[in-house]
């Protein structure tokens, strides 16, 4: 499957994900500049917040509690924001599109 990250400067990043794994685990291991994962996928640094492309929404799921509180407490949040380590690939995420925060 594949996974597209959207830097700041519009520069994209479409790089190949084994379903299982969380969203900013594609990221670090690609290397994708912005997807820090200081936490390593606890919901508890915002180093790997993204915003999840609009006809991708429902198909990533709600936010978890903890992701939810960890958001309140960053900068830049909006209605799409999400923590990459709370979202696990699958195939039914195949051409998922994020625009990386921190980039």
């Amino acid at each position: 499957m594949e996974v597209t990250f959207i830097l700041q400067d519009k520069t994209s990043h479409t790089v190949e994900a084994e379903p299982g794994w969380k969203l900013m685990e594609v990221a670090v291991d690609n290397a994708i500049p912005g997807i820090d994962g200081d936490c390593g996928g606890e919901a508890a640094c915002a180093t790997c917040h993204v915003y999840v492309a609009p006809e991708w929404r429902d198909a990533t799921g709600e936010r978890t509690a903890d992701e939810q509180a960890m958001l309140g407490s960053t900068f830049g949040v909006r209605d799409n924001s999400r923590l990459s380590c709370q979202i696990t690939t699958s195939e039914e995420l195949d051409g998922l599109s994020v625009e990386v925060v921190g980039s």
